[in-house]
């Protein structure tokens, strides 16, 4: 997805091999899985307070473009979550973009967002 001048990329801290726990490894496979059933440029999975789980993929229409971690965030939101505790966001990219981290701080501002390839290995956290 574009990143807009008013949103600039983040770059992840370099993440520890394994280092993810059992609930950042299910959004990792959640973001996988929104990502692959439609083809999507990327995945996105969140956690809020609850520790319910929201799951999207990027759109691209003519009249709509929202990055995956956006409309994960505003799935959370309208089912309720007023925090997030977590966001993995699936992408060959290898930042996060500006535009989705600045949805995920809406919520929290100290959750991780983890950003991971295709293959779901986790490239890098970003925590600011």
């Amino acid at each position: 997805m574009p990143d807009t001048p008013a949103a600039p990329v983040a770059r992840p801290t370099p993440t520890a091999s394994g280092a993810l726990s059992a609930e950042d490894g299910k959004l990792v496979v959640l973001a996988r899985g929104a990502r692959a059933r439609v083809g999507a440029v990327e995945g996105a999975a969140v956690r809020d307070q609850d520790g319910r789980t929201y799951a999207a993929a990027s759109v691209a229409l003519p009249s709509l473009t929202l990055t995956a971690l956006q409309l994960a965030v505003a799935s959370a939101v309208a089912a309720g979550a007023s925090r997030l505790e977590a966001a993995v966001v699936v992408t060959e990219a290898s930042t996060l973009d500006g535009a989705g981290h600045a949805a995920v701080r809406d919520l929290a501002a100290d959750a991780p967002v983890h950003v991971a390839a295709p293959d779901g290995t986790v490239l890098g956290t970003v925590t600011q």
